[in-house]
């Protein structure tokens, strides 16, 4: 019966296809598609979608002599897809057992090591241990990845191809300055001065190869711990010295209170540091850390004493204004705008300016939550920037919300039912996201990497499949990181589970993900939150 299955699903797969490159599809052909399904599918032993498939039937004919794009049509070809794949997969073990909240939330290790196969094992074991890992296997951007993913521990081999891992080490411990990240050695040399000079440099631990996994694991989460109990302790962001968001709902507090019991107004300022990714990208990140140093020393300095200055995320910032109108607000900015404008920064033999775009809100009235008054000052900042950037928008100026930049998702696979499901996946995840997002499934690689959709300098999340016709995932992988705007992209491989040479390649040309083939739902769409995250 097994052969019949397998026909019937390749004709499906046929008739998908075929819609996919199709200008429309009208009622009768999509009638008779589930009704040849509901035939079918009881006979050959799939009872359970031949039900779905007769509801289906059913819920079409309220929408009798329709015409559909392909993209219409797919509400109701999703449900019979997410049927077949989980089916079908329904006895496969899920890679970790964890929920999409517990991912998101879970630590984040950054494992650099040159040996791809060493680098797939302990990112299976510790992803069962509840951890998430960002693999790098090419020590030169091992710096570049420790500001882009803001991991809560590093793991570093001391032998790497090129380099050695006290170099790298050394360049961390320079970037973190203040900052407590916990980092490991680890080596199969075990000589004292090795040792010795680790510790000198500032690792947190050495471990010696071979060793044991659960050693291993118990002593990271004991430097997990002692991490998170001292962030618990801080309301201090240690680069910049400003408050953290930690501090934030309690400043709320403070200034509604004295806002009820003077009855004035208060302003939130959120501000934004212009083209800061090209600072970082053009002069390193060692002299994008000044300039938010320097950024915030401005606040201190150029405000008032009762007025606080947080960190807000990355290079965005937050000024609380107490007793501050809206307009005397926007004359405190300008003033600051000016003031940075006129700081000077060096670059190696260059000398650069840096400005900042800023979204006032007044809160001049209670009832409303701390993230309802963000999101105004977020939506004014946004209205900023799309307007030329280096200005201040006041909310109340603002005739409709503004969106952010529009993120690309791309998942590009040659099984219809897998780019189906996917595509779908990426749609939810979309819908719940504040940003406007745009989801497109290509059927090969070639298509894609030719495709002027993704060229328009927007954040773009590609989930690749490895193995495809015209050109497979590992090129398509190759061109984007050749790309001089390749940090754009934030790839996902989709690989399978014998093909360790096809995981490792694409870890050495810089996946940021993977996920074996096939999959459990609920897992790739963990995986794509937390790298959404990221970008």
């Amino acid at each position: 019966m097994d052969k019949y299955k397998e026909h019937f699903w390749r004709n499906i797969r046929a008739k998908l296809e075929q819609w996919e490159r199709a200008e429309t599809i009208t009622y009768e052909e999509v009638y008779r598609f589930f009704h040849n399904i509901a035939g079918t599918a009881a006979v050959i032993g799939m009872e359970e979608l031949g039900k779905k498939a007769r509801r289906l039937m059913k819920r079409l004919e309220e929408e009798s002599g329709n015409v559909w794009t392909s993209a219409a049509l797919k509400e109701h070809v999703y449900e019979l897809m997410h049927w077949y794949y989980d089916e079908t997969y329904r006895d496969i073990p899920p890679h970790f057992s964890l929920s999409k909240a517990e991912v998101e939330e879970a630590p984040l290790m950054l494992m650099i090591d040159d040996d791809p196969l060493f680098l797939m094992f302990m990112k299976e074991q510790m992803e069962k241990a509840g951890w998430h890992i960002v693999t790098v296997a090419q020590p030169e951007k091992a710096i570049a990845q420790f500001y882009e993913v803001k991991p809560d521990c590093i793991v570093i081999d001391v032998h790497i191809r090129g380099t050695d891992g006290l170099t790298v080490l050394k360049e961390l411990k320079a970037a973190l300055g203040q900052q407590f990240v916990p980092t490991v050695i680890i080596s199969a040399d075990d000589r004292e001065e090795v040792r010795l000079q680790s510790y000198a440099l500032g690792a947190d631990d050495f471990m010696v190869k071979p060793f044991s996994l659960s050693e291993f694991l118990i002593r990271v989460n004991r430097l997990l711990e002692r991490k998170r109990q001292l962030e618990g302790l801080l309301l201090v962001d240690e680069l910049t010295r400003l408050y953290n968001r930690k501090y934030l709902p309690e400043a709320y507090r403070q200034f509604e209170n004295e806002r009820e019991r003077l009855g004035k107004p208060y302003c939130i300022a959120l501000l934004d540091l212009d083209h800061f990714k090209k600072i970082n990208d053009q002069y390193g990140h060692l002299v994008g850390d000044e300039v938010l140093r320097e950024f915030a020393a401005l606040l201190r300095n150029g405000t008032r004493p009762n007025d606080l200055a947080f960190r807000f995320g990355g290079e965005e910032f937050l000024l609380f204004l107490p007793k501050t109108p809206q307009q005397d607000a926007i004359e405190v900015i300008e003033r600051l705008r000016d003031q940075f404008r006129s700081c000077s920064f060096s670059g190696g033999n260059t000398v650069f300016h840096c400005t900042f775009s800023c979204g006032i809100v007044e809160v001049n009235a209670g009832g409303a939550a701390l993230d309802d008054w963000l999101e105004q000052a977020d939506a004014a900042m946004y209205a900023a920037k799309n307007g030329g950037r280096d200005r201040t928008v006041a909310a109340e100026k603002l005739g409709g919300r503004q969106q952010r930049k529009t993120m690309k998702m791309a998942v590009v696979d040659d099984d219809v039912i897998v780019r189906t499901i996917v595509a779908d996946l990426l749609e939810h995840i979309a819908r719940d996201r504040k940003e406007r997002c745009e989801v497109r499934a290509f059927a090969d690689g070639l298509s894609f990497v030719e495709s002027s959709w993704h060229e328009d300098r927007s954040p773009c999340l590609v989930i690749l499949d490895g193995v495809m016709p015209k050109m497979d995932g590992l090129e398509v992988l190759r061109r984007l990181r050749s790309r001089r705007d390749a940090s754009r992209y934030r790839v996902i491989m989709l690989t399978m589970r014998q093909s360790e040479e096809d995981i490792a390649r694409a870890l050495q040309l810089g996946a940021d993900d993977y996920i074996t083939k096939p999959f459990k739902r609920l897992e790739l769409e963990a995986r794509v939150s937390r790298l959404l995250k990221r970008m």
